[in-house]
C-alpha cells in the first residue's frame, strides 16, 4: 500500500512512522510512505500558502493553487483506485469497519488542513472524501492523517507479530477488547481471573465474549445497537448484567 500525505510539515509525519508497528510495515515493504509539501508548489517569494477568509472573521484559509497542485502532484505516485481524503472535523465518522475498507486499496491521498481549514473549491474538486477521527478540535489535520495510518498499517498481512492480534481486540468484532493479564497472578490482592489459568479453551473463549459484549454494554452501547446480538450473545450479556447486580466481580 502507498500513503502519500499532503502537509505543510512533513517532518511530523517523516519521524513519526520511525517506530512501532509502521516502522516494521515500511521496513518489510508492505507500507510505502511519501509527502507532499504545498509550499513547494507557490510561485511568490515569501511560499504563501494560507490568506485571510472571504466574509472576514479569525484566522487564516490555506489557498486553493497551492494545496490542488500539491494533491494532483501526490496522487500521480499512487495506484489508479486510490482515494483522495481530507482529514476533517466535517468528515465521516472513522471507523474499523472502514479502516477495514480502505486497508483494500491500492493506496490513499490524505491531505491534513491547517489554520481555519481549507478552501471549499479544494474539497469540491480534488477530495474524494472527507473523514474525522472524532467531535474535538486538533492544531493539525497530521494528527488525524498518523491516526488513519496507525489504524491502517495494523491491517497489512505480515505488519503484526501475531495476525490475530488485528482480530482480537477492540472493534475487531464490533465490540471492546475484554480485560486482559499477566503475570503475577495475584497483584495488590487481586487475583487473575481462574479460568485464564484453566487451560479449558472452550470456557476461556465464553468468558472472554462476555466480558467484551458486558464492556461494550457498559462503555458504548451504541455499538451494540449497530451490530444486534444472537442468541448466544445476548445469554452472554443477561448473564454479565446479574453478575454486575451481584457484586461478582470477573473470575
Amino acid at each position: 500500500m502507498r500513503i502519500e500525505v499532503v502537509t505543510l510539515f512533513p517532518a511530523l509525519i517523516e519521524h513519526a512512522v520511525r517506530y512501532g508497528v509502521l516502522a516494521r510495515a515500511v521496513g518489510r515493504g508492505l507500507l510505502t510512505l511519501g509527502t507532499e509539501d504545498p509550499r513547494s508548489h507557490t510561485r511568490d517569494a515569501h511560499r504563501t500558502v494560507d490568506d485571510r477568509p472571504y466574509g472576514g472573521g479569525p484566522g487564516m484559509v490555506l489557498k486553493p493553487e497551492p494545496l490542488t497542485a500539491a494533491i494532483a502532484a501526490a496522487s500521480a505516485r499512487v495506484l489508479p483506485g486510490s482515494l483522495r481524503i481530507a482529514l476533517s472535523a466535517q468528515g465521516e465518522p472513522l471507523t474499523q469497519a472502514r479502516v477495514s475498507e480502505l486497508a483494500l486499496l491500492p493506496g490513499l491521498v490524505l491531505v491534513a488542513g491547517r489554520y481555519e481549514g481549507i478552501d471549499e473549491r479544494v474539497l469540491e474538486l480534488a477530495i474524494d472524501q472527507q473523514l474525522s477521527i472524532g467531535d474535538y478540535v486538533l492544531s493539525g489535520g497530521e494528527f488525524a492523517a498518523l491516526a488513519l495510518i496507525d489504524a491502517l498499517g495494523r491491517l497489512l498481512p505480515g505488519a503484526l507479530g501475531d495476525e490475530r492480534s488485528s482480530v482480537e481486540e477492540s472493534f475487531g468484532e464490533g465490540l471492546l477488547e475484554w480485560p486482559q493479564y499477566t503475570r503475577p497472578e495475584v497483584f495488590e490482592g487481586l487475583r487473575v481471573p481462574v479460568v485464564l489459568n484453566s487451560g479449558d479453551h472452550a470456557a476461556i473463549r465464553r468468558w472472554r465474549l462476555k466480558q467484551s459484549i458486558g464492556r461494550t454494554w457498559l462503555r458504548r452501547p451504541d455499538l451494540l445497537e449497530r451490530a444486534p446480538l444472537d442468541a448466544e450473545r445476548r445469554g452472554l450479556l443477561e448473564e454479565f448484567l446479574q453478575e454486575q447486580r451481584d457484586g461478582v466481580r470477573a473470575t
